[in-house]
């Protein structure tokens, strides 16, 4: 036999652009944020049609959140860059809300540090366990945000009083699932450490 050697091609791995449709829609995330707080800001909270643009503005960029996922799965787009910013993008944008909503006296602010405590402590979370693994969203923690977008935009939204009674009951489902979903990544970080040394 003569001296040639068969050895497996190395697989070329597509390198993910930076620059994508996914990570611009966080990047308008993240630049819709002032701009919806400057909204609420000159609503004052007392101001309809400044409220409306607010409430729009908010849900707007929470539907960015949803999209952007979905493209990024979808049309492998996952970069590292993708992976710091969204959660960024969506802890800004929460917690700018829930803020400025116990600034102006419509959400106690113990709802308010209890949710960004959380959100804030399952990140630091994350990145915790980072090299052993990640801790994907649950379906609670997707029933969490959906519940945390419904309650502050009807909190935005200029609501008849009949209506408005409804906020705090929404939000009270999303202070307890917040609360219960955050034990359970704890749980699920915990085990990863354990597990993986």
């Amino acid at each position: 036999m003569t001296g040639a050697t068969g050895s497996t091609p190395t697989p070329v791995v597509a390198r993910v652009p930076v620059l994508n449709a996914a990570n611009a829609l966080t990047a308008l995330r993240l630049m819709l944020v002032p701009v919806f707080a400057a909204s609420v800001a000159v609503s004052g909270m007392t101001r309809p049609g400044w409220q409306v643009t607010a409430c729009v503005i908010f849900a707007v960029a929470s539907v960015t959140d949803l999209v952007d996922g979905w493209i990024a799965r979808r049309f492998s787009l996952v970069t590292a860059v993708g992976k710091v910013a969204d959660p960024i993008a969506d802890k800004a944008l929460t917690g700018a809300a829930l803020l400025l909503l116990s600034w102006y006296d419509r959400l106690p602010w113990w709802v308010t540090l209890l949710i960004l405590a959380r959100e804030l402590g399952i990140t630091a979370l994350r990145f915790w366990v980072i090299r052993r693994g990640v801790i994907a969203a649950s379906r609670g923690g997707k029933v969490k945000t959906a519940l945390q977008i419904i309650a502050i935009t009807w909190y935005l939204w200029p609501m008849p009083v009949a209506l408005a009674v409804v906020g705090p009951w929404i939000m009270a489902a999303a202070v307890v699932v917040t609360v219960a979903t955050g034990f359970d990544y704890v749980a699920q970080a915990l085990r990863l450490r354990r597990t993986r040394g």
